[in-house]
């Protein structure tokens, strides 16, 4: 890889320069609630079946649209239909958006644990779709919030919104 590559433009990255730009927080592989209104979007505890929370990565990665293949893979031409709904800190929302690669970030650190380190990875168990109970979906949001699960979306009831309970801190 080139040196400080990912100080260049998404467009000129090789796939593996591409690739390396992931700061291993997991946060991609949660499910979002996108206020329909405001374009707010909310990181739930609900993540892909795939997402290890133990080491803040897809546990099959290289085939991981064989088996969900409503997985939402990045590349910079369709930065502009994906990167709302990536984390703020996400180096590749923040090169999308011209911005440098945050401090802790470990392509500048040079240590793959600085993510977790800086306490920007996900912390704490995460819960599959399956079984899981409302409570664990949303904090009370309002009714016009929808679910962001791989780019589709699906409204929260007032009904379950009224069921909802605290949803643990990432």
């Amino acid at each position: 890889m080139r040196p400080r590559f990912w100080e260049r433009p998404l467009g000129e990255l090789t796939g593996e320069e591409w690739e390396a730009l992931c700061d291993g927080c997991g946060k991609c592989c949660l499910n979002k609630l996108e206020d329909e209104e405001s374009g707010e979007v909310v990181f739930t505890r609900i993540a892909c079946r795939l997402f290890d929370d133990t080491q803040c990565r897809c546990s099959n990665y290289d085939v991981r649209l064989k088996i969900v293949p409503e997985c939402v893979v990045l590349r910079p031409e369709t930065m502009h239909k994906t990167a709302y709904f990536m984390p703020e800190s996400c180096a590749y929302r923040l090169r999308y958006e011209g911005k440098p690669l945050p401090a802790w970030h470990p392509l500048v650190t040079g240590d793959p644990e600085s993510t977790r380190k800086a306490g920007r990875a996900v912390k704490g168990p995460t819960f599959q779709i399956r079984g899981v109970e409302l409570r664990h979906i949303a904090n009370q949001r309002p009714a016009h919030y929808a679910c962001q699960s791989a780019g589709q979306q699906r409204r929260l009831s007032d009904a379950h919104r009224q069921a909802a309970g605290d949803s643990p801190d990432l």
